[in-house]
């Protein structure tokens, strides 16, 4: 009895051992974890802006929580961190942070959708308040460009270190500067035209000017005019009804004349 029974629990294990088997092959693998985004970076050629991220314990944190649900990373060259320090060095601990924030987008986006999803995009940044802290992609050619309100300079998408779903990491040849922390440039005055110069008489032309206004001269009295009395002993008679004798100054001269002439026959 003790043989069959042994001969039975050996043909059961040989009998589920191949069932155990298939079932096993049949379920789903497990899915490995979002990988870690600093090292991811660190080994691409982002070393100097991982390291940012690792001093930033509120940027460390939000980067590796927001890989598990998909993100893009916009990571700045070595070269372009380097140039940069002196003016990430004067922001306080949260400008920092939110600077290392600004990029990356809570959405993942390969390098092909990438040229299909030009506009306005969120980033970690983004807390729905009056700091928007979002900017612009842009499609030049085969070219894919970060811009933002801060400035005319745009970042250029330049290599890919990761882009597998839900991570895609690439490198950029700038540090994006968002406006609410770096205010844009003003624009320079444009100088005031200068005044038209006032018109100067011509050379060899003499400046017109009226000529001044003389005053009426009076003309020589009229030696005949009869005086005044005799005027108005004319009105008399010619109101009496008699004949108005004139009084003429030639008359005068010519009896004058006689009258010298009869003296000297005479004398």
């Amino acid at each position: 009895m003790r043989r069959l029974h042994l001969v039975a629990a050996l043909l059961g294990v040989v009998v589920l051992l191949p069932l155990a088997a298939a079932a096993a092959s049949k379920a789903p693998a497990a899915q490995p974890g979002p990988p870690n985004v600093t090292t991811a970076m660190a080994k691409g050629g982002c070393k100097a802006f991982a390291d940012l991220i690792a001093a930033s314990p509120d940027a460390a944190s939000t980067y590796q929580s927001a890989a598990g649900g998909g993100m893009t990373v916009f990571c700045p060259s070595d070269d372009a961190v380097r140039a940069f320090m002196p003016k990430y060095k004067n922001l306080t601990a949260e400008g920092k942070a939110e600077l290392l924030l600004f990029h990356a987008v809570p959405v993942y986006y390969s390098r092909g959708s990438l040229k299909s999803n030009n506009g306005v995009m969120n980033t970690l940044a983004t807390d729905g308040s009056a700091k928007n802290y979002n900017f612009t992609v842009q499609n030049e050619g085969d070219a894919v460009t970060i811009k933002t309100a801060s400035s005319d300079d745009v970042a250029r998408v330049k290599s890919t270190v990761v882009d597998t779903d839900p991570v895609a990491i690439f490198i950029v040849d700038a540090v994006i500067k968002p406006v609410e922390l770096f205010k844009p440039a003003p624009s320079p005055t444009p100088a005031p035209a200068p005044a038209p110069a006032a018109d100067s008489p011509k050379a060899g032309k003499a400046a017109h000017h009226p000529a001044p206004a003389v005053a009426d001269v009076p003309g020589p009295a009229e030696s005949d005019s009869p005086p005044a009395d005799q005027n108005k002993e004319a009105k008399k008679s010619a109101a009496a009804g008699t004949p108005c004798v004139r009084w003429f100054p030639a008359a005068l001269t010519a009896a004058a004349a006689a009258v010298a002439v009869a003296s000297t026959l005479l004398a």
